[in-house]
């Protein structure tokens, strides 16, 4: 078990271990909400009822390919009598079970895999159980809508990735140094970081381009829109200074060459696929 991680149940913490694809659920928590000075006890109890027996054997026969089934007759036929005793840690040493695991240190306890843990809530309380299950099923959703974005994000640094693998790319990503631009008379605040960033106005690149749906900024890659928003920033900064519309569109131009140049080629950025 890999990672370690807590949902609340009725005021209740309960800790889930994660590895791979399997979750394993405390049953010591659990236990907990019915007495938190005997979960061993309530554990054991559990442990020596037919029925459980049955179930833990029957799912190490789904899943482990490992599982001692003699053994596990040979419990079948002791659970319910007055002197069987059943641990888990001696369920798990004589079954070679895996449905079941014991922890020790600072997340110990006696943890058991989600469809054994929640057949053990409900014998606790089936109020319990069914609070148990809606707190993990809304840790399950968190956890595949993170997925869902941490893949989004690996899907756009790809494209990312081969729209700037070329150096002729790159060299038509870097904006072109300003001199002097008549545009720049008549250009509006949002029309300085568009010269500034793609060197034309938003009418410019309509002219240029009377075919395509949108505007300059749907079209714009992602690095140029990273620095987009750092301009418009910086922007607002040079405004408050008083600085002149031709002084601030350079600076601005200046900014974005500069910006643009290490976003295209960061090796960092390249990595992250």
């Amino acid at each position: 078990m890999v990672k370690n991680k807590k949902i609340e149940v009725k005021g209740r913490e309960i800790s889930i271990y994660q590895g791979g694809i399997d979750d394993y659920i405390s049953l010591t928590d659990i236990a907990k909400y019915k007495d938190s000075t005997t979960t061993d006890d309530i554990i054991k109890n559990w442990l020596r009822n037919r029925n459980t027996i049955e179930l833990l054997g029957f799912w190490e026969q789904m899943y482990n390919p490992n599982f001692k089934p003699v053994e596990f007759d040979g419990f079948r036929k002791q659970a319910g009598l007055n002197s069987f005793v059943l641990t888990p840690k001696r369920w798990i040493e004589t079954t070679n079970a895996i449905g079941i695991i014991s922890k020790s240190g600072r997340y110990g306890g006696t943890y058991a895999h989600k469809d054994i843990a929640f057949e053990f809530a409900s014998w606790i309380s089936i109020e319990f159980k069914l609070y148990v299950i809606k707190e993990f099923q809304r840790l399950k959703e968190d956890e595949n809508n993170r997925q869902k974005l941490d893949w989004n994000l690996q899907r756009t640094l790809a494209k990312v990735n081969y729209t700037i693998h070329t150096d002729a790319i790159k060299e038509k990503l870097i904006p072109k140094r300003i001199t002097s631009n008549p545009s720049m008379v008549y250009a509006s605040e949002a029309d300085f970081l568009n010269l500034a960033l793609f060197g034309m106005t938003a009418a410019e690149w309509r002219t240029e381009n009377p075919e395509a749906k949108g505007n300059i900024r749907d079209f714009a890659t992602l690095e140029q829109l990273v620095v987009l928003s750092n301009l418009e920033s910086i922007n607002a900064v040079l405004i408050r200074q008083g600085l002149e519309s031709s002084d601030r569109l350079l600076q601005l131009n200046q900014i974005a060459i500069t910006q643009m140049t290490t976003l295209v080629n960061s090796v960092s950025l390249k990595k992250i696929n």
